[in-house]
């Protein structure tokens, strides 16, 4: 998380990086993105499922609770390894669409 959608070094990662800091996330604090992230997995209904050869991707959209208040749409996606039960964060981006 901290080496990924916070750190504005990583190559993939940087723009993301902006957008959360730019919302009140900091590495300092990085435990409150992931809880967010989690938070918005829980509230929100699978936008879509993708069958791999490796396991389920499962990719969610809706608003994510930033530590200023504001809801923002953001795309998440989760991945279960084939024969796994547990849900492990791969991504999440910002949706260009505004909320209502």
């Amino acid at each position: 998380m901290v080496q990924y959608l916070l750190s504005t070094t990583h190559r993939a990662g940087r723009g993301k990086a902006g957008f959360f800091s730019a919302i009140g996330f900091q590495v300092s604090a990085w435990t409150a993105l992931a809880d967010a992230l989690r938070q918005q997995a829980r509230d929100n209904a699978v936008t879509l499922t993708e069958d791999t050869p490796f396991g389920i991707r499962y990719i969610i959209e809706g608003p994510l609770v930033a530590p200023n208040g504001r809801q923002l749409q953001v795309r998440t996606v989760w991945f279960i390894d084939e024969g796994g039960v547990l849900p492990r964060f791969v991504t999440a981006y910002p949706l260009k669409r505004r909320m209502p």
